[in-house]
Formats: C-alpha cells, structure tokens, sequence
C-alpha cells in the first residue's frame, strides 16, 4: 500500500530525538556529559546516543508496522462495505468516515469492528482464494513488502466491486494500490502520479491529465503526468466551446474514445507528442455534478477495450472526483465551483435569491444511500415566488422538486435540464419555455416562460418568468408592427409631449435618443411636391379634427426617401376641445416601388402583344396568300383533286403547312404535302421557299425521289438551319402510274373499292438533317374510282395517343362511303380527333 505520508512522519520523529537526548541522564547536559572525544565521559555519551538512537529506531519500526496493519484493516473494512453497499471505492470512504464520527471512535477501531463481523461470513474463503489466483502482494510505497491483511483486503474490494478481479486480479490489485494512494493524496497532482503508476501504466499508458471543470464551461488543467512541463503549462487553461476530447465527455457526460486521436481532429494536451496514439477522455462525477475528466493517453493506436477495463477507468474517475472535491482551490484550479456549498455559501445564494424580481429556486441535490443523484430538494424560495397551482410558499419549500413539480420529469424536460447544469455547470438560458402542471391532479396548464438556471457549488439556482397575457400582447402588437413596418405616435396638444415607438425613428433615420418630430414640423421633412398633401392633412386633422389620411415622401437626413402614409385620429374632450393626436405611420415604399414596376410591366407586356398580333396577323396573311383556306376543286382530263386547308385556331400557331398541285410541261400532275418545323413568320417563309424551290425543280422532268434530293439541298445550304417533312408524286396518266417518294412524312392513303390502307412506308429522310442523302422511290398502279389522300400530321396528331393509333383512326374514317371528293375530306376534317392545335393539310385525288 502507499504510504505518503510516512517520510513526514519520520522527520519530524528524527527533529525531535534531540529533546529525548536532553532529558536522558547520559545526555549532553547530564552528569556524564562534558567530556571530551577521548574521555570516558565522551564514552558513555556516545554510547548513550547510540543506544537512544536503536531504541528510537526500534520504536519506528514498530509504529510503521502498525500502521500498515492499521491501513490494511481500514482497506479491508472499505472492501466489505463496497460488498455490501454496492457501491464505490469513493463512497465506501465517506460511509466508513461518517460511520466513525457518529459511533465517536477511530476510522481503525470501526474497520476492526467491520471485519470481525465480517469474519464469520466470507473472510477465510475470499482471502485464500485471492491468495491462489494473485501469489504475491505488490510492495508497499516504502518499499517493504505488503502484508497478507492488505493483499486480502485489496483482493476483497476487487471482488465486490465487480471490476474484474477474477479475470485480471493484478490489474484489481493496481487499482487498490492506486486508489489507496488517491485517497490518500490531498492534490490532483498526486492523483495523477498514483493513477499513472500504479494502475494505467501497467494498461500502456504513458500519459495522463486531470481536468478541473469551471462554471463558465471551460477547462482548467489541475494535475498531469507523463507530459512535459512546458506542455503542461502550454494547456493550463481550455477556453469554452473549443472542441477537445476533454470537451466531448464533459458534454455528453459519458466516456468517450479515440483510437487515433489526429482521425478525430480534436486537439488536446500531449497531441504533438503522441500523434498516433489513443485517447480515453472520462467524466469524474461526484453527487450527479461533473467536477471534471480524467484523460488517458496511450503512445499507440488503443484497441478496443473489455467491460471490465471500462468499469476500472471510471472508479479511476471517481477518485479523481473525489479529490477535486476535496482539494483546495489551488490545487484543483482556479475554480469556486468545485468546492461544495458551505452554510455560508447556501446562504449568499438564498441572499442572491431574494435580491431577484423574478420567481426564484435555489435547489440543493438529494443523494441517495449509493451516493448518486435522485432527485433536488427546493431549500428556499424568494418572495417573489408564485406557485402555478396556488400553494404558499411554505408548502414547497423542503419538498423534492419532483413531488412538487412532477411534470417537469418529462422527456428532455425541465428536470433534464437541470441535472445537466448540475452536472457541467454550464449555465442554460432560454426564452418562452413551455412549462407544464398539473390543477386538480388530472387538468395539465400550460404556460410560457423564461428560464435561467446556474450551478453555485452544490446548489442551482432557478430563476423564471412567466409570459403573461399583458406581455403576450405586447410582444405581439411588436411583432405585427415590425412586419407590417407601421409605427404608432401620440402627440399631446396641451403639453406638447410626443411619444414614438422604435420604428418611427428608423423611419426618420433618428437615433432613439432624438427628440420626436412634432406633427407641425412635417412640412420640413417631407418633399416640397408634397407640401400642398401634407397641408390639407394637417388642416383636416388638426383644425376641422377629423381623421384624416395622405402618401407622401419623407426625406430622412441620410439623403434617403422613403414613401409613408400617415393616418391620425383627434383626441377630444367633452366638450370637443382637441386634447391629442394619435396615429401611425407606414413605410410604403416597397408598395410604390412595385406599383411603378408593375405599371411598367403592363406598358410593355402592352406593347409586346400589339407587336405579335401585327405580326401574327401578317404571317396569317402571308399564308393565306399562297394557301387560301376555301379552294374550289381542280380537274384533269384524268384526275379530280380536291384540298382543303385548316389553319391553326390561335394567331400565334400559325404553321409552315404547305401543298401544292400542278400540271408539268411534260403533261404529269404534281402532287406534294409538305411541314416546316415551327410556328410563326419565320416557318411561314421557309415554307415559300420550299415550295417555290419544288415547284421550279419539277420543271426539269425529273422523278420525286430525285426532286426531293434536290430540295434536301436547298433546305440544308440556302435556308436559316430548317427542317421540314414532304411527301412528293407524279401521276402519268398514259400509263395510270403514280411515283413518290418521302422525306420522313406519312406516307399517303390509298382508298380502293371502299378500304382505305396506308402505302408500304420507304425510307426517306427529313428535308435539311444531312447536306446530301438518297431517296426511295415507289410505284402504285392505280385503277378506276381510286382515292389517293396525302395530309400533314396536324390532321391526326394528338397529345395523349401515339401516331400509330390516330393513323388507325384515320384509316376507319377514310373506310366511309360518300358520295363526292369534297365530302370525303370534309368528313375526315370534321370527325378528326387531333388536339394540337396546328395547320392541317389534306389532298384528294380521284381517278376519273
């Protein structure tokens, strides 16, 4: 066992074996004395010291020996109490140190006490088997070896407490070793020693620091081994809010670890020193109060720790705490907070208490027999003090917060956060708090309020505010202003007194302090456009004493204008005498400033749409021009043709759809159906172009396939990037053959004998995709009464059906009997079911 304070002992023993010399005979102011070094005298002197001197020795020895047997029984006695007490090395302490004061005898003679009762139980088994597993008790601090009482009693304590002494009893034995020696230890620094040496260098650690917590949540180094002095000094002192390990088990109140501790990204003390090592940051927690972390550092990445392990490094805590609770202000740090609230402190707090205008708690901690916090106990409560329910004063003071309030145990609670300050003390401040009780047992009130809550020591301190109607109000009527940027004045006639809330004098770019502009003085500081507005309001309010309302600019000494309505109502008496004028003014600018936009927007919105109607109505005209919608039947001695032309019902579709029918030089009938891609002027003159282009190319003689070759040319070389589908034919009447050919456009429908089918569809390409390209040619022998029928897809095309399935609907309509051409295509025009909207051209040629 350690044994600090033994070298003390001895010198001050040593210091006084002069004064026992001097009241012996042989002494030097005794008869024998006064010899010389070769005298008898001299002699016996010397011999009388010597004897002294083995007698004295003699006497130490005996009182080292007994108080090791007496420091073995009182770990013994500490072992059996955390047996049966289940609880702690820290608590065992305090129970065995207040069990001795209330008895009025010694801590030795109570522990005797304990073992002698203990003896008859487990004593014989629990130390022969600690005997079999351990074989050897470590040496003592002096260096002697340890008793077979101290190896017990440590074996003993190991066991029950449950922290693994049967898996790893050396490890058990280190603990003891080192909390015997914490709890013998009056300062952190000691602490940190012991715990190093004895218990976590055995671990693999090589470095260790405790941490002192303050009440304004920073951290102050109180004690560390392992580390350099100049890293030590370097972080003496850890700023709130700067991340650290430290920091991260103080605020989530539980063990934290780091394998590496540079992956985390956290800085801390030694970091530099140990870059790839581990890291082991655990709250020391006393009484349900954080008093601050024991960090353990490890030279190499830490594995992954057992249970047991674990549960050692909190009982190391827990000494830790133990002595920050117990050491003095200079050795834990400068930190008030640590040390526990004396009769004294409990009574500035109930004076600080009393001090406030607000409801107030000072709140004490209600330990259980384990020593952990359960519940707090309401030690006083201020004149202020409302109850929610009703109940005087003296009905809550003395009770448990719980008993009283019960409500505030909810989930992240009232009572949650309280236990949190209790714990790190770290203040907590919020505003409008839902807080909620309970009338009759049975009915739950709710109410909002503003909650301080502070850690003084030991006690908390709770202040609150509960938002009441008046205030709710008021806060709201703010609100309202601010967001509708509207600020109230009232200004007294009699007196001259003018009251302004905040927002008017940013209306008027004044600082709070200005003094408020009268209503008079209005002229002055508003635009001189305005004047002859402002006079005629101030003539209506102040002399007729009406209400009265106007817009004006008020121009602020920043050189801002801004745009208000001011609305003000008389105040008068009796006797209708003007006593006061009150009202509000209304920052508008935004309101005009978007009315100007808005007024703008139309203007040019306006001017936009006459300028597409112009030229939507000459694109209109233009097509019409070429392809006039109602066209009488053209005949051949060997064909009838009719067309019909539907243009689009809105001005601003107007399509590229074209056709075109004509009889060539060479006595053949030109035939084509043609589509721009777009709407507008600009499809409608790619349209003439192309069917000019066609037109003059049929002339040559050549076939369709050839002919839209030609016009492939055209469209990709002499046109602004168009495209456009065509189907193109060629009857020779000699031999009733028709020739066509497409460029990626339905193919035409041919009606024999009553059923109407699509031709076979060829290849064929879109006019304008490629510079050059081929097309397909086809034949089609036509026979007596044949309808041939070609159209553009604005005919058929529909948005929510596919193509194949308006062609097979186009197909069963064109299967109807009629009796003429005309009535033909008035009759597909009439039942198609297209919904696009676009220009839509169709073709009907009859052989006679």
């Amino acid at each position: 066992m350690v044994t600090p304070r033994q070298p003390e002992r001895s010198e001050q023993r040593s210091n006084a074996a002069p004064d026992d010399e001097r009241a012996r005979p042989g002494g030097p102011d005794g008869p024998a004395g006064g010899g010389g070094p070769g005298g008898s005298g001299g002699t016996a002197s010397a011999l009388g010291r010597l004897a002294d001197t083995v007698d004295r020795l003699r006497r130490e020895v005996r009182e080292a020996h007994a108080a090791a047997d007496g420091r073995a029984l009182i770990e013994m006695a500490k072992g059996i109490l955390v047996e049966r007490l289940r609880c702690g090395p820290v608590q065992a302490d305090r129970q065995l140190a207040s069990l001795s004061a209330r008895a009025g005898v010694t801590r030795l003679e109570l522990a005797a006490d304990i073992i002698s009762q203990a003896a008859h139980d487990r004593l014989a088994e629990v130390t022969a088997s600690f005997i079999a597993d351990v074989g050897a008790v470590p040496p003592a601090a002096d260096g002697t070896a340890g008793r077979t009482a101290g190896g017990t009693a440590g074996g003993t304590t190991a066991r029950a407490t449950g922290r693994g002494a049967t898996a790893v009893p050396s490890v058990a034995v280190r603990l003891r070793t080192a909390e015997s020696g914490a709890l013998a230890a009056d300062d952190t620094q000691a602490v940190a020693e012991s715990l190093l040496a004895h218990a976590l260098a055995p671990l693999g650690a090589v470095a260790v620091a405790v941490w002192a917590a303050r009440t304004d949540a920073s951290l102050a180094l109180a004690g560390c081994a392992g580390l350099p002095a100049e890293e030590a000094a370097r972080w003496h002192y850890v700023p709130p809010a700067v991340a650290t390990p430290a920091r991260r088990a103080l605020t989530e109140r539980r063990q934290v670890s780091f394998p590496v501790l540079k992956d985390a990204c956290l800085p801390s003390v030694g970091h530099r020193e140990l870059p790839d090592g581990g890291r082991v940051a655990v709250p020391a927690e006393a009484g349900g109060r954080i008093l601050g972390v024991l960090e353990i550092c490890w030279p190499r990445p830490l594995p992954s720790q057992s249970p047991q392990i674990r549960r050692q490094l909190e009982a190391l805590a827990e000494l830790c705490a133990h002595t920050l609770e117990h050491s003095s202000p200079a050795a834990a740090g400068p930190c008030p907070a640590l040390q526990p609230c004396a009769a004294g402190g409990v009574g500035e707090l109930v004076d600080l208490a009393d001090g406030i205008r607000d409801p107030a708690l000072v709140l004490l901690p209600a330990l259980d027999a384990h020593g952990r916090l359960g519940d707090f106990r309401i030690h006083h409560v201020n004149r202020h003090f409302v109850d929610p329910l009703g109940r005087p004063a003296g009905a809550v003071t003395g009770a448990l917060l719980l008993e009283a309030y019960p409500m505030a145990a909810g989930h992240e609670g009232l009572f949650h956060t309280i236990e949190r300050v209790h714990a790190t003390g770290e203040p907590f401040r919020a505003e409008r708090i839902t807080l909620t009780t309970v009338v009759d047992h049975q009915i739950p009130v709710t109410s909002l309020a503003d909650i301080s809550i502070s850690r003084h020591g030991t006690c908390l301190l709770l202040v609150w505010r509960v938002e009441d109607e008046a205030v709710r109000l008021a806060n709201l009527l703010q609100h309202a202003q601010r967001l509708g940027r509207i600020g109230g004045f009232e200004e007294s006639t009699t007196t001259g007194e003018i009251t302004w809330n905040q927002q008017l004098f940013s209306f008027y770019g004044l600082p709070s302090t200005a003094r408020p502009v009268p209503l008079e003085q209005l002229p002055a500081f508003a635009h001189p456009d305005d004047s002859a507005t402002i006079g005629r309001f101030l003539r209506t309010l102040l002399h007729h004493r009406r209400p009265a309302s106007t817009d004006f600019r008020l121009r602020r000494p920043d050189g801002i204008a801004r745009h208000i309505r001011i609305v003000g109502e008389p105040v008068l008496d009796a006797a209708g005498r003007l006593l006061a004028v009150r009202g509000a003014y209304q920052d508008i600018s935004a309101q005009h400033w978007t009315e100007v936009a808005l007024a703008a927007t139309r203007d040019q919105l306006a001017h936009t749409e006459q300028q597409a109607a112009e030229r939507n109505r000459l694109t209109l005209q233009l097509q019409h021009a070429i392809m006039p919608p109602a066209r009488g039947p053209m005949d051949t001695p060997h064909l009838h043709i009719a067309v019909r032309y539907r243009p689009a019902e809105k001005d601003h579709l107007v399509g590229g759809d074209w056709y075109d029918v004509a009889t060539l030089p060479t006595g053949q009938t030109l035939l084509c159906v043609g589509d721009v891609a777009g709407h507008g002027i600009d499809a409608a003159t790619d349209m003439v172009v192309l069917r000019n282009a066609l037109r003059g190319l049929a002339a040559t003689g050549a076939g369709p396939a050839q002919l839209l070759a030609w016009l492939n040319v055209v469209t990709f070389h002499l046109t602004e990037r168009v495209t456009a589908t065509a189907v193109c034919g060629l009857y020779d009447p000699a031999s009733r053959v028709l020739s066509w050919a497409r460029a990626g456009h339905l193919p035409p429908v041919l009606i024999r004998r009553g059923h109407a089918d699509a031709l076979p569809l060829i290849k064929g390409l879109l006019l304008g995709a490629v510079p050059e390209t081929r097309y397909e040619e086809s034949r089609l022998q036509l026979e007596p009464e044949d309808v041939l029928l070609m159209y553009t897809d604005g005919l058929i095309e529909c948005k929510d059906r596919s193509l194949h399935d308006a062609q097979r609907q186009l197909l069963t309509t064109g299967d109807c009997s009629t009796d003429t051409l005309e009535q033909r295509l008035d009759k597909l025009l009439s039942r198609s079911s297209a919904d696009t909207d676009d220009d839509t051209c169709v073709i009907g040629m009859q052989l006679r």
